[in-house]
């Protein structure tokens, strides 16, 4: 007897580093992928999945799901690993204890933070290693000034502690501090360099924003993996260059060209979500992204936001809550393009920016699933996984599924490998690769969130399993099951 946990049987197996893509079981024993073939023995459960695609958990590299609900949507849509790199935690072994004594529907990983670093040296307010904290502190303009040099040191002390703690990366929210050098950005790719660890940037503005700034956000980025040889991932590059792609893609590709690790990622949304202090959202500054105040939408009270007034109270009142920022529309052919071309770049990722819940009114249970009506997110946290595989395999996409697949699981994975050992086990389906697997039908997998309901989950997802438990099973979400571990560097 070959003594497998679970055996898939009869799916079309996609494995995106060896090009496998062929009729075949999977086996898996414990927390791994045991065998893949034709014939294999009986395992002590077993799944038929002919016709549907069998392929490693896609791993999420930028995803602030961090409580239960948004997590679950998450796995619905088929992550197996969620990361929070962009804007990271500290300090770091906090957050990686309170992640696992809560359980976790997958794994999860944190970077250290650049913002929250700044935030403790030069307003005094120290973290817990969660992340509803950054959001609350936002707008707090003492955070976002210059800093001096004997600031600089401590901001990169604490960040040097906590990627000695294991942080995967160095997060760097460098458009929400407009105050901050460029100098000091390239201190920190220093240290990220001599460290070996990749940093995640939320980029400056670009000059077509502001003509006034310090430099150019794409170019500060590819100028700091030039000169330092830090490996610079640009963050969700569609919603920070929205209609420049030529101008900053053209920029990424000759960096890359030229030698420098400049990586990028993408969701399939025109409109962004973050907290309504930002400092690029002031009623003064939209007009620099073609915005008014109606583009927005406050998530904690579900209204578009009316006048200049109304956004200067909100900001003033809740700079912490989260709203939905409209900016490419989804519907405009030429805006279609532009985020088709960000997603399809060559060696960009599929990452989500997946957000926490809001409440619009008063928050349930925390372990209440199905969520109720009332729960609101953007709708990239239910379903952009789904929405990418359905768009860049049609409506012009012209990727081949394992192609989209490989931004979804293989690339992530790669993309850290060097720095995070046990990536090298994610983001394949082989013999001793993790039992992380997502199994989908190829003909129905579509995103089911919208706009107006948020948290309706990906459909034609059918099988979940994380370290070899099912997640999701038969299309349904075990709200029991929390097998996610931790990922550390």
């Amino acid at each position: 007897m070959a003594g497998y946990d679970v055996v898939l049987r009869g799916g079309r197996v996609i494995d995106p580093e060896s090009g496998l893509d062929a009729v075949r079981d999977v086996a898996i024993a414990g927390d791994r992928v045991a065998a893949v073939g034709i014939g294999l023995p009986p395992g002590r459960q077993e799944a038929d999945v002919s016709g549907q695609v069998v392929t490693a958990g896609f791993v999420d590299l930028h995803s602030h799901a961090h409580d239960l609900g948004s997590a679950r949507l998450q796995v619905t849509d088929g992550v197996t690993t969620a990361l929070e790199l962009e804007a990271g935690v500290t300090p770091v072994a906090a957050a990686y204890a309170a992640a696992a004594a809560a359980g976790r529907p997958q794994n999860y990983g944190f970077a250290a933070s650049w913002a929250l670093a700044r935030m403790d040296v030069l307003s005094g307010v120290t973290f817990d290693g969660s992340i509803g904290p950054l959001f609350a502190n936002l707008a707090n303009p003492r955070w976002q000034r210059p800093a001096s040099p004997a600031e600089i040191g401590r901001i990169l002390a604490m960040l040097e502690a906590d990627v000695a703690d294991g942080a995967l990366g160095i997060g760097m929210l460098v458009a929400y501090a407009p105050g901050a050098a460029p100098e000091e950005y390239s201190r920190v790719a220093a240290l990220a360099a001599a460290g070996g660890v990749p940093t995640f940037t939320h980029s400056r503005d670009l000059i077509e924003f502001t003509t006034d700034g310090p430099i150019d956000g794409a170019e500060e980025i590819v100028r700091a993996a030039g000169e330092t040889g830090a490996h610079m991932h640009y963050c969700h590059v569609n919603s920070t260059t929205l209609r420049h792609a030529d101008r900053v893609l053209g920029l990424i590709e000759r960096a890359q060209r030229a030698g420098a690790r400049v990586s990028t990622e993408a969701y399939p949304y025109g409109a962004g979500m973050t907290g309504i202090g930002a400092a690029f959202l002031a009623p003064e500054r939209l007009p620099e992204r073609g915005l008014t105040p109606r583009s927005l939408i406050h998530a904690p009270t579900g209204e578009e936001v009316a006048s200049a007034a109304r956004l200067t109270e909100l900001r003033a009142t809740d700079p912490g809550g989260l709203a939905i920022v409209r900016q490419l529309n989804e519907d405009d052919l030429g805006d279609q393009a532009v985020l088709l071309r960000y997603l399809t770049f060559p060696g960009s990722v599929i990452a989500s920016d997946a957000m926490p819940l809001t409440w619009i009114g008063a928050a349930p249970e925390p372990a209440s699933w199905p969520l109720p009506p009332h729960a609101f997110t953007h709708p990239r946290t239910a379903g952009t996984f789904a929405r990418s595989i359905r768009t860049l395999t049609g409506n012009g996409g012209g990727l081949s599924l394992p192609e989209v697949l490989a931004k979804c699981s293989l690339h992530p994975a790669v993309l850290l490998q060097d720095r995070v050992p046990a990536m090298r086990r994610k983001g394949r389906l082989s013999d001793g690769s993790d039992a992380d697997i997502v199994v989908f039908d190829p003909a129905t997998i579509t995103d089911q969130a919208t706009y107006s309901q948020t948290t309706r989950s990906s459909s034609g997802i059918r099988h979940v399993l994380v370290n070899g438990t099912f997640v999701v099973r038969d299309g349904h979400l075990d709200p029991d099951v929390r097998p996610g571990r931790p990922v550390r560097a």
